[in-house]
């Protein structure tokens, strides 16, 4: 299904976008400004979606999309600064091993988010590309480049002398060989979130800010309730919560999500240098490292992190001032890895959060106890990208009109110990 202008613009009459107009002043031009609740008399719908994140923002407006009445709540806001949905940036690829269901999905949803930027009239994804860096042994890498040759997928492999050349950034000891997804990049994951949150709006979702108790029940859920005492009917709901799903669902999914914290930084550059922006830097994933980052965009700094699960935590209460010790590793490795960033100042850090499940798979199934009730998650850090994909696939299962539940993504596979098999 593509995004049509016709469908993004209808009902949005109420206002005008600018080209190139930030999605945040897109969101409050439909909502009303600073993210105050639309109010509305009617409180029975044909699909409640809780969670205004990438998933559940893309899954209401692909049900409106599909002539449901919907209500999508959030408690703190689309984009918020506790969501994992929030942040500067993601990066997008295609590259997922030997997984090739991962890797059409990234394709699916690049195309989508590029229609929703479209029609939008903002650029959110940045064609830096992405390049892996690689080890000669290192099997994921080699799985990444067998698969998207198999799906038509443009790559390029390059030599170390070859890099050397092309990217002096890099300090690449320890690295063989890299792959370069040219049609990669980056997504501008705050104000992304925040477009399809307002699109969903323009098509006819009701959005409502506010905090929605544990439902309680068995056989099918009549009603929930916000925090505020007010009780909303559907005739489905679609728990996309996030790290807070296991808050939500504390005694069935409470030991199957695993939010963990996880510090990002973003160094300056020296003044002047152009090396680790665009077009002279890609996106990169240095692979037996477990590091990755995303060059200077929109003047923000260059971003790097770990992706390795931190300690875990909770989405409410955790700190979000990141740990000296940290800094200072992450300090010592920018200068081993980038030389010219030696000296470069941290001018931004940012914690937020993975929600993940046991293997990384997501999850979509249906409650167990509550036949009207569906559990959308486990994003895993690398959940993002796919936000349009999910979305479609979800609103297919709600609707009736999906293929049968992937396995790999129903509640059964979920377990309570860890042993991450996705990237």
């Amino acid at each position: 299904m593509r995004i049509r202008r016709r469908d993004f613009l209808r009902g949005a009459a109420a206002f005008t976008m600018a080209p190139g107009q930030p999605s945040a002043l897109l969101w409050e031009a439909t909502t009303g400004a600073g993210e105050r609740p639309v109010k509305t008399n009617a409180k029975t719908y044909d699909v409640a979606v809780i969670g205004a994140g990438v998933f559940g923002s893309w899954t209401a407006l692909r049900l409106v999309q599909g002539g449901r009445r919907v209500v999508l709540l959030d408690e703190y806001g689309p984009a918020n600064a506790r969501a994992s949905s929030g942040g500067e940036s993601r990066i997008i690829r295609a590259g997922y091993g030997p997984d090739e269901l991962y890797a059409r999905w990234a394709l699916r949803s690049l195309t989508l988010w590029r229609e929703l930027f479209s029609a939008n009239h903002v650029d959110l994804f940045h064609n830096c590309g992405v390049l892996w860096l690689a080890r000669e042994e290192d099997a994921y890498a080699t799985q990444t480049a067998a698969t998207l040759a198999k799906l038509g997928v443009a790559a390029e492999h390059f030599d170390r002398a070859h890099m050397q050349r092309r990217y002096p950034q890099f300090n690449f000891d320890g690295v063989d060989w890299g792959l370069l997804e040219p049609q990669a990049g980056a997504l501008m994951a705050r104000r992304a979130v925040q477009a399809v949150a307002a699109a969903a709006v323009a098509n006819g979702v009701t959005y409502l800010q506010a905090s929605v108790k544990t439902p309680a029940g068995k056989a099918r859920l009549a009603s929930i309730e916000t925090g505020a005492g007010e009780r909303i009917s559907a005739g489905q709901y679609v728990f996309a919560c996030g790290p807070w799903l296991g808050k939500m669902f504390p005694d069935l999914l409470g030991e199957r999500i695993f939010p963990t914290r996880q510090e990002v930084f973003f160094f300056g550059a020296p003044a002047g240098n152009a090396q680790f922006a665009m077009p002279a830097m890609p996106g990169w994933i240095f692979v037996a490292d477990g590091v990755y980052g995303v060059p200077d965009l929109e003047n923000r700094g260059f971003k790097i992190a770990l992706d390795r699960h931190g300690e875990r935590v909770d989405p409410d209460t955790q700190s979000r001032i990141v740990a000296k010790e940290s800094a200072e590793w992450m300090r010592s490795y920018v200068a081993r890895r980038f030389p010219g960033l030696r000296d470069a100042p941290i001018i931004e850090t940012r914690v937020c959060q993975y929600e993940n499940t046991s293997n990384g798979d997501f999850l979509v199934d249906r409650h167990p106890q509550m036949e009207n009730v569906w559990l959308v998650g486990g994003g895993s850090g690398h959940g993002f990208k796919h936000g349009p994909a999910l979305g479609e696939y979800v609103a297919g299962q709600v609707l009736g009109a999906g293929t049968a539940i992937e396995l790999r993504f129903s509640l059964a596979t979920k377990h309570s110990v860890q042993k991450r098999t996705v990237y």
